[in-house]
């Protein structure tokens, strides 16, 4: 009988803005005993329903609308202007969490639509964050998530490009590179964290040294999607995970070395569950 030797990657877990969100939420429902919160705090189920146990209440723009007088946090992703509005008038206090990087991002876009720019932002369709950047040019700015979506449009010789925080650097300049390869004119705005962007070629790094992977996240994550085809492409046996009772020791042989890896919504905590029980197999 040979147990697995298991590493978390130390890189993986909540980004900053991730980190701050939660941390501000724990803080208030300390003191409170509850507090709303305008959407999932982060893209992983298991995460909210930790908080949710703790009294955080998820809800919806709907829910919002009828509101009075109460706390509601604003996650790491950002909202459009109007959210700040609806609290101006129902007499909500906003906990604000708001991303700085999200945030620096909504001002230059709020900057550059007030000099009548044409904004095209590569992004995903209604992801939170994207909403809020839309919001700053009251929902006028193209959104478009591959070249080929973008060319459907007819595009001005003059084009001012942004992305969501948490595209690829590569994605974006090669999107860049193509439309002035095209003889458009392109002011870029490269507005991409580089927590998240650079955490690709780390992770390839990382899935290549192990026999096999385990990559924890939300189904809800965008970035956990790229990541996992990223630790895929690295190493074919990388299995994807949403929570510990997933795992299946016939993934595994023994002796083996297993990498745990996982998206930025994913917490320390689950990862370190997924690696005490699998340093449990005896294989």
């Amino acid at each position: 009988m040979q147990s697995l030797d298991v590493t978390i990657d130390a890189n993986s877990g909540f980004c900053f803005g991730v980190v701050y969100a939660i941390q501000m939420a724990e803080d208030f429902l300390e003191e409170q005993g509850y507090l709303y919160c305008l959407g999932d705090i982060v893209h992983n189920d298991e995460e909210v329903e930790r908080l949710q146990q703790r009294g955080l209440r998820i809800i919806n723009h709907a829910q919002l609308r009828e509101l009075r007088n109460e706390a509601v946090l604003i996650r790491a992703h950002g909202e459009p202007p109007e959210t700040y509005q609806v609290a101006l008038d129902n007499g909500l206090t906003l906990v604000d969490a708001s991303c700085p990087v999200v945030l620096k991002l909504q001002n230059r876009i709020k900057s550059s639509y007030d000099k009548d720019d044409k904004i095209f932002i590569y992004g995903k369709h209604g992801h939170a964050e994207v909403m809020g950047l839309l919001g700053q040019t009251n929902s006028q700015a193209v959104v478009f998530e591959s070249m080929e979506e973008l060319l459907r449009h007819e595009l001005p010789a003059s084009i001012t490009l942004y992305s969501q925080t948490t595209k690829s650097t590569d994605s974006f300049y090669s999107i860049k590179d193509a439309l002035e390869r095209q003889g458009y004119q392109v002011n870029a705005n490269d507005t991409i964290c580089r927590q998240v962007s650079n955490r690709d070629k780390e992770l390839r790094k990382f899935a290549a040294k192990f026999d096999k992977v385990v990559f924890v996240s939300g189904t809800k994550s965008s970035n956990g999607k790229v990541l996992y085809q990223v630790c895929k492409d690295a190493n074919p046996h990388t299995h994807f995970i949403s929570k510990v009772e997933q795992l299946q020791p016939e993934w595994f042989s023994a002796g083996d070395s297993v990498g745990i890896c996982g998206a930025t919504s994913t917490p320390m905590w689950l990862m370190e569950e997924v690696r005490d029980s699998l340093l449990n197999y005896q294989l």
